[in-house]
């Protein structure tokens, strides 16, 4: 057949040569490196465990596209960067994303209709079938067809982290915190927060170091501590399944400090330390100290920290019984700044600074995962006219966090990536240029000869071929 030459682009010369671009150089990728990330699943199984979460009431004589590939392709999507839905209108095309996700055709060359061919994957309307669908799915909807079921997505991001280790840890330490989700259109559920000054959700998240264990989407109309318990009972109740004797901390800010809580912990042995409010009785009670750290901060000019430990209960009798309060008399250059906790642990064991200090500051770790998943995986995107849409866009995300925290855990350990956020092993392990060439037997990714982390992308994948893969 004839072949039309393509468009050519000359550009400024190169000294005595010419510099001239075609667009005939084959099927070319960003996402080389996204290989990585399907290695990681075959070791987990992470996607299609939650693609199990999901019943599929199509026909299918019909269907093209899996549940597993549907959820992959998103999942994998927002890994490699692309935010929206409307980005998998060009993303079909690619083959390097297809053979990420497993379509035996990767290429698309044997579609049923015609103007599919050559678009291996799913666009944006059949995705989106995901989100629409009710939370009653049936046989009789002609679209909205795929059904979730949330508790057993829930209780997979548990079984995940306990799948992770091969022993009980020393100790299980439970973040529990929310933070403000802006949204900008008449989303169900929005609400004008005034702390924050927008509209916005406002997500519940619980993690276990890096690990995501809850991700629970909230108006902003709700008290920031509701549906903190029953996510805790649910958890604990998962762990104690598995490790019955492990010491559990719940760890919290002031927004968290609450008897139901703090009372349920108790009861069940569970250790907690929580931010609490400051208040007139509060701050009366650290007067002198407070002073002291005033007078020594304007002699030496340098930050002064005076701790110590409180018994404390509310007036209101809000609190159930007295519980042990360590007061931070804090003195800085712009003034004074005094900080209190509530906690179980005794002071015994536990020193009032060294508790604050090194357990309670240790908090910020987890804020900084949340800001990970929400600038890095886009757990932001939640523009769908309805909550229950935007939640499993936010599941979306946190897979997507997940299967990046095991590739940064399982292929990064030891290399000089192991710490950094998804971002950054985005731009430097995924981003790679590739030429893809499909053939009768194999499928060749040609990554790029100048790719400057190849000695990190070598162990990565050498790490993984040292865990056996998932049946």
């Amino acid at each position: 057949m004839t072949e039309c030459k393509t468009e050519q682009y000359e550009f400024h010369a190169l000294g005595s040569r010419e510099v001239v671009g075609h667009f005939d150089g084959g099927d070319i990728t960003t996402d080389g490196g996204g290989l990585l990330l399907r290695e990681v699943e075959q070791r987990t199984g992470i996607i299609r465990n939650f693609a199990a979460c999901f019943t599929d009431y199509r026909d299918a004589r019909f269907i093209e596209h899996t549940v597993e590939e549907l959820v992959a392709q998103r999942i994998y999507g927002i890994s490699l960067g692309y935010e929206d839905l409307n980005d998998h209108d060009q993303l079909r095309l690619d083959p390097a994303l297809a053979v990420i996700v497993g379509k035996q055709d990767p290429k698309g060359e044997y579609r049923r209709v015609e103007q599919d061919r050559g678009k291996a994957l799913a666009g944006k309307s059949t995705l989106n079938r995901l989100e629409l669908t009710g939370v009653e799915a049936i046989g009789a909807e002609r679209y909205k067809k795929i059904g979730r079921d949330d508790a057993a997505i829930d209780e997979l991001m548990v079984d995940h982290f306990l799948d992770a280790h091969d022993r009980a840890p020393v100790q299980i330490v439970l973040d529990v915190d929310a933070t403000d989700d802006p949204i900008h259109g008449h989303q169900e559920g929005r609400f004008f927060h005034g702390y924050y000054d927008c509209y916005c959700y406002l997500p519940l998240y619980i993690f276990c170091g890096g690990f995501l264990l809850s991700a629970q989407l909230r108006s902003a109309s709700v008290d920031p501590a509701k549906g903190a318990l029953t996510d805790l009972k649910r958890i604990v109740a998962q762990i104690r399944q598995k490790w019955p004797r492990v010491p559990i901390l719940v760890r919290g800010d002031s927004g968290f400090c609450r008897d139901a809580i703090m009372d349920w912990c108790e009861r069940r042995g569970i250790d907690y330390v929580f931010g609490l409010a400051k208040n007139e009785r509060l701050l009366k009670e650290i007067g002198a100290e407070l002073k002291a750290a005033e007078a020594e901060s304007v002699q030496t000019g340098e930050m002064v920290r005076i701790f110590k430990n409180l018994r404390y209960q509310t007036l209101e009798k809000t609190w159930s019984r007295t519980r042990r309060v360590i007061a931070k008399a804090e003195h800085l250059k712009k003034g004074s700044n005094p900080r209190f906790i509530v906690t179980s642990l005794p002071p015994k064991w536990f020193p009032a600074q060294i508790l604050y200090e090194t357990l309670y500051c240790a908090r910020g770790e987890m804020e900084n995962r949340i800001k990970e998943q929400q600038l890095g995986l886009y757990a932001d995107r939640t523009s769908a006219a309805t909550m229950r849409a935007n939640q499993l866009r936010l599941y979306f995300s946190s897979l997507a966090y997940i299967l990046m925290h095991d590739l940064r855990r399982l292929a990064l350990k030891g290399t000089e990536l192991e710490r950094a956020q998804c971002t950054a092993i985005r731009l430097k392990v995924l981003k790679i240029g590739a030429q893809v060439h499909v053939t009768v037997r194999r499928v060749w990714i040609r990554l790029a000869a100048g790719y400057p982390y190849k000695e990190v992308f070598q162990q990565a994948f050498d790490n993984l071929q040292q865990i056996p893969l998932r049946c």
